[in-house]
């Protein structure tokens, strides 16, 4: 099977998209909904509980089945089966991309050993943890898990940790640290117990800047706190590809966890990158985890296109940004332990999409990834919804939320759904002139008043929204959730022609950090940086300088 490589500017349906998208610039889903009363019949999918509403956004069957035509026309299924089939679909590093794999989705006998392999070593890890057998320097059982990583080391594992809290064992404490600010790590350990602490080293390669930095940082603590090199291993896991470098640092072999070439950092919480999650939330839930996963995959592997909740959250993202000029998309969870779903939701679509070079090589003319971004509701009502109301620019929205609550009084969480479902009713109806007039005069405003304020009242209404429910949020439904978004970034990038498996951009940031940072250790500004870049470093080499 051969991967694509099909602009989608060269297929027959792209200037159809275009000529269509200009009807659809003062749509109105009022009319919509009016003229179809089976509006979310007919624009709403299911899987295991599982629902995608997306009737409230500016799209009818027409525009669906010519979006449908275009995922054809780009190779889509073939797309699908050659990144599960194990082909090297990212080509610029030539690797494949498995991490499908990770949660029972291969076909490949020696793949799945190789995975089931992975997580018994996980799971011995983790039931010792639970059973008080893994303990410090003085005996005492290991109570706080510290994991030291950054980007898909840590994004993916503090987003589920923190989406799954109430699933935690009781009596361990889950800390994340990833800036190379040294005041995270410092803020972890002011509540570290040095005698319960076990750090996490989560670095592939075991090079990375920042992580190491942070790990030599809490090895320095781990010994001025009185542990001594000979009780090293016992306080200090990798997780890791580099045995060699995590045995130099001082990690035993029987801490250390691989994982594969094929599995990418954002999408690495489903291999050892997830060992944090499973302690803080036991392997037997980490398993159901990686089972919604995989109940996400095999709905996208097998379901047809119309029916596919992945390609249809793509096909809606393309047709937004690409044909209807969205440059932003806002990520609304109505589940406070959600508070890092849009920041996950960032890496995973942004440093996947970004690009601009298509896989032939050339410069992409029609856009492509768009700025993701948003909070928890309904703390976002009361900060940035002003905007998405009465706003000039475009802003498609997802609202999640779980029908059950499990961290929750259930009148609280029945006034959180009633602000989640009113939000997308209010965004798509609006309110007219007419409305505002009424209202006003009822509650005997003056016509003076009415004529100054009514305008200022009046919500245009038509903002695009999609709704996905899940029963509750538990482990299973989060790694569907998660699962669903994470197919949805890998078909807008079939059909927009790029490669979303690798991140060069992140690459060259990395090098002018190592070449500055040589320069200031010398006291040496290299006459080659611009005036401003010079300016800055005089200032932090010399603070306070006039």
């Amino acid at each position: 099977m051969s991967f694509p490589n099909i602009s989608p500017e060269d297929t027959t349906t792209w200037t159809s998209l275009i000529n269509m998208s200009r009807g659809y610039r003062n749509f109105s889903l009022s009319i919509a909904f009016s003229e179809d009363p089976d509006r979310f019949k007919n624009f709403h999918v299911r899987h295991e509980g599982f629902l995608f509403d997306y009737s409230k956004n500016f799209l009818e069957a027409i525009a669906r089945n010519y979006l449908l035509d275009l995922a054809r026309e780009c190779q889509l299924s073939d797309a699908i089966e050659a990144m599960f089939t194990g082909e090297a679909i990212n080509r610029t590093e030539n690797r494949e991309v498995l991490h499908v794999a990770l949660r029972g989705s291969s076909d490949d006998p020696h793949i799945r050993d190789v995975v089931a392999s992975q997580l018994s070593a996980m799971k011995e890890f983790v039931n010792k943890l639970h059973r008080g057998e893994i303990r410090g320097f003085k005996g005492n059982p290991i109570r706080h898990i510290v994991n030291i990583g950054i980007g898909g080391s840590d994004l993916g594992p503090a987003m589920a940790c923190e989406a799954l809290r109430p699933f935690h064992v009781p009596g361990f404490k889950i800390s994340f640290v990833s800036n190379v600010d040294g005041a995270h790590l410092r803020t972890v350990l002011k509540e570290a117990n040095v005698e319960e602490t076990l750090f996490i080293i989560a670095s592939k390669t075991f090079t990375t800047q920042e992580t190491m930095m942070n790990a030599h940082a809490a090895k320095a603590w781990y010994l001025s706190q009185g542990g001594g090199e000979e009780n090293l291993h016992l306080h200090f896991a990798a997780i890791s590809t580099n045995i060699k470098l995590a045995n130099q640092f001082g990690v035993k072999q029987d801490f250390i966890f691989g994982f594969e070439d094929w599995v990418g950092g954002r999408y690495s919480v489903w291999s050892s990158i997830g060992l944090s999650l499973a302690c803080a939330i036991g392997f037997e839930r980490f398993q159901e985890f990686l089972n919604g996963a995989h109940s996400a995959d095999q709905h996208f592997r097998y379901s047809s296109a119309e029916k596919n909740i992945p390609v249809l959250m793509a096909l809606l993202g393309i047709w937004y940004g690409t044909f209807l000029g969205a440059e932003t998309q806002a990520v609304l969870p109505y589940a406070h332990h959600l508070s890092k779903f849009p920041e996950w939701l960032q890496q995973v679509d942004m440093e996947s999409n970004g690009k601009q070079i298509g896989r032939d090589g050339l410069r992409i003319n029609h856009q492509t990834g768009p700025v993701i971004w948003g909070a928890t509701g309904t703390n976002g009502q009361h900060a940035f919804f002003q905007l998405l109301h009465q706003g000039s620019i475009l802003v498609p929205c997802d609202f999640i939320a779980a029908a059950r609550p499990v961290d929750s009084d259930e009148r609280q969480h029945q006034v959180l759904l009633s602000n989640f479902i009113a939000q997308t009713e209010a965004l798509y109806k609006g309110k007219t002139i007419e409305a505002v007039i009424s209202e006003m005069r009822a509650a005997g405003k003056s016509s003076e008043e009415i004529d100054h304020l009514a305008p200022h009242r009046v919500f245009r209404g038509d903002r695009p929204t999609s709704t996905i429910l899940i029963p509750e949020l538990n482990p299973y439904y989060l790694g569907m959730l998660m699962a669903m978004y994470e197919h949805k970034v890998f078909v807008q990038g079939i059909i927009w022609n790029i490669y979303s498996f690798d991140q060069w951009g992140v690459e060259l940031g990395k090098v002018l950090a190592g070449d500055i940072l040589k320069e200031m250790d010398e006291g040496k500004i290299n006459s080659n940086h611009d005036s401003s870049t010079r300016a800055i470093m005089e200032y932090v080499m010399n603070p306070g300088m006039q």
